[in-house]
């Protein structure tokens, strides 16, 4: 006993001694953020608290990154401290809670799976320096509409290849707490709270702004979210993978507290997904529920469905439909159904795929296509599909790469939603992670990334989590307590 007390004190000590060192460092900002404003000192010092209890211990912070990442997106939180950009609280806490998992001796190889490092990080970093070539080359029109917020080479690597990546790092910490919880199911908690978060921002935001429904589902209105820091397609496919994720666990939880909560919030996540009238998150929100039923197919199952059907679809404004049915009363022109994607944007890009097929162009590499120059296409910083943005930037090799990785996902999060040594809750939630990454592949021929992006943050977390729970060591004891 005296023998594990003393290897526990050598395990604390590094963290504990750079915890104050960095409540000094921050004691001294939050000095000079008592100067430049109450708001700013008060942020700098519910950052050290967390800091501290993270240098403690690093699951502290993995759990707080679970209920932060996918707010951090919005304008709601803070992107700077004491007028530093990049100085946020976000980062502070990644940072520290990546130090107190090191310095516990942790090895950093064992800490980024080998599919992550191949198939994700390496053809991005890849990319990334293949278009840092091009920075020069940008469109100026990105520049005067402030979409883009660098100017140089490494800007560009900073903002588009690690950034994203962060959201990976962030995913690995969680997983990685989670492989030393007793409780797995304690993990779910956080990712209910964000939800609620983000969904009562869009839901307020539409009420305080006093818009119709009629003029928030018209195309014009695409944009009516960056108020919040989003776009409406972004927040749409935020709250269908959220919803894929809580649905599925819904079924299998034998929790009845936890099943009441799920209710509450998978309501108001239908509210909050109405009302950005994105078609792509709509098709992913039918799409979910439908495997739902496929896969949890029995009398009670279609009944439940059907009674769902038979209350929500008569309450939906004529808002809807009319977004839905957008294009089809021009006679099914393609281009009209797809918002102008194909003429404006698809066809104009094509002889870019050509340029450098194999490896691609470089990240974001729409920003400086011809087209944009010649003024065939909308100027647009993304192609509106996320697998021409991967032959674009990455070539087909760093979309077959992109592709074997969710593969991988698919087969573990299958194989952990259908393990029965697995609580029923969890089991669950992997079911739900599969139709959620179903609903990412399917919904990304219109739209966002193969890369690590804000909107899929839920998804990132469950992969994260499942690599906890492949890592987590199976005893008779572990066991009995995933069943329990």
């Amino acid at each position: 006993m005296t023998a594990m007390n003393a290897r526990l004190g050598a395990e604390r000590g590094p963290g504990l001694v750079l915890g104050f060192v960095l409540l000094g460092l921050f004691g001294v900002l939050c000095g000079v953020g008592v100067a430049m404003g109450e708001v700013q000192a008060l942020l700098g010092a519910v950052t050290v608290v967390a800091c501290f209890a993270v240098f403690l211990d690093f699951r502290v912070g993995a759990v707080l990154l679970m209920a932060l990442l996918p707010i951090e997106s919005s304008y709601i939180f803070p992107h700077s401290m004491f007028g530093f950009t990049g100085l946020n609280p976000i980062n502070v806490l990644l940072v520290a809670t990546l130090a107190s998992y090191l310095v516990r001796g942790r090895d950093i190889a064992r800490f980024v799976p080998a599919p992550v490092a191949w198939l994700v990080v390496a053809p991005i970093l890849v990319a990334a320096v293949i278009g840092s070539r091009h920075v020069d080359e940008i469109y100026p029109a990105f520049y005067n509409e402030e979409l883009i917020h660098f100017t140089d080479a490494l800007g560009y690597i900073r903002d588009v290849a690690i950034k994203p990546l962060l959201t990976v790092v962030a995913a690995l910490l969680i997983g990685a707490a989670l492989a030393q919880s007793k409780k797995a199911e304690r993990f779910l908690w956080p990712i209910v709270a964000a939800v609620w978060v983000m969904c009562l921002l869009s839901i307020i935001y539409v009420a305080a702004s006093g818009v119709s429904l009629g003029i928030l589902a018209t195309a014009s209105e695409r944009g009516f979210f960056s108020g919040i820091g989003m776009h409406a397609n972004d927040l749409g496919r935020l709250y269908a993978v959220a919803y894929a994720l809580l649905l599925f666990t819904w079924g299998e939880t034998r929790d009845y507290t936890l099943k009441t909560v799920l209710v509450a919030t998978m309501g108001l996540l239908f509210v909050a997904l109405v009302l950005t009238f994105s078609r792509g998150a709509m098709v992913g929100f039918v799409l979910v529920n439908a495997l739902f039923v496929l896969w949890k197919f029995n009398a009670r199952t279609l009944a439940v469905g059907l009674l769902v059907m038979a209350v929500a679809l008569p309450l939906l404004p004529g808002a809807v439909w009319g977004r839905l049915g957008l294009g089809f009363g021009e006679g099914g022109d393609v281009n009209a159904i797809s918002a102008g994607r194909i003429d404006e944007i698809w066809l104009p890009l094509l002889p870019e795929l050509f340029k450098s097929p194999l490896w691609g162009n470089g990240l974001d590499a729409v920003m400086w296509a011809r087209a944009l120059w010649a003024e065939q296409m909308i100027p647009v910083t993304h192609p509106h599909n996320a697998y021409m943005q991967a032959i674009l930037d990455m070539g087909l090799v760093g979309l077959g790469l992109l592709l074997a990785f969710y593969w991988q996902v698919y087969r573990r999060f299958r194989d952990l939603g259908g393990n029965a040594y697995l609580s029923p809750t969890m089991r669950g939630f992997y079911q739900g992670a599969v139709a959620g990454l179903l609903c990412f592949l399917i919904t990304g021929f219109a739209g966002s990334s193969l890369r690590p992006t804000p909107e899929f943050t839920f998804l990132w977390i469950a992969i994260g989590m499942m690599y906890g729970q492949l890592g987590r060591r199976v005893t008779p004891e572990s066991r009995a307590s995933e069943r329990a």
